[in-house]
């Protein structure tokens, strides 16, 4: 659990980070594993949780089945699901898995099908996002790793391991999300849409 108390007494937080008064910025569903990033300060959680900003977050995603280069750009280009169309993604069809621990609960996998990894950077965070893309081009996610989350890795950190964020890469970091909160402001102000010239573009 992507906190640090559970009423139901599941495994939470609390069992691996004795770091009082800090608190999660974001989560991760109980099938998915990968970086999470925990603050004291409660703009920095805020603005790593607005949907207007846009940060991007990286996922190493094994997937049933060998993605087709149409596929890919589906993916890309962006899906249509329930609750609206996702923005465009970077995808990349990568040629070799990832080095990565095994998990505690190991994945369902069908001998007669092969699968493959994909690195996918989003710039949203619709719940189970990166699950309902891939389902919905027919490509089933059977393990989901949140690798990166703006310029910050997951490194060689291993299940349950923690550590500080370096000076330089918290100010790298605050200062990206200070940018795309400037430019959400601009854009979404009164007088600022979009303008056509001559052509329509899409963003």
């Amino acid at each position: 659990m992507t906190a640090f108390t559970d009423r139901d007494g599941r495994e939470t937080l609390a069992d691996y980070i004795d770091v009082p008064d800090i608190y999660a910025a974001g989560r991760l569903d109980r099938d998915s594993e990968g970086l999470l990033l925990l603050a004291r300060g409660k703009h920095l959680r805020t603005q790593l949780m607005r949907p207007d900003i846009g940060h991007p977050r990286s996922y190493l995603v094994q997937v049933e089945g060998v993605p087709t280069a149409k596929v890919l750009r589906e993916l890309r280009d962006g899906l249509d699901l329930k609750d609206g169309r996702t923005r465009p993604a970077e995808v990349e069809l990568l040629d070799e898995s990832p080095e990565l621990p095994e998990r505690r609960v190991p994945i369902r996998v069908r001998q007669t099908v092969p699968d493959r990894w994909l690195k996918i950077t989003l710039t949203e965070g619709k719940n189970r996002q990166v699950r309902r893309m891939t389902a919905a081009v027919g490509h089933p996610t059977l393990r989901l790793v949140r690798s990166e989350i703006g310029n910050i890795s997951l490194g060689g950190l291993a299940p349950g391991e923690w550590q500080v964020v370096s000076d330089v890469d918290r100010i790298a970091l605050r200062a990206a999300l200070s940018a795309r909160s400037a430019n959400s402001e601009s854009t979404n102000r009164p007088g600022n849409g979009p303008r056509r010239r001559g052509r329509r573009s899409r963003g």
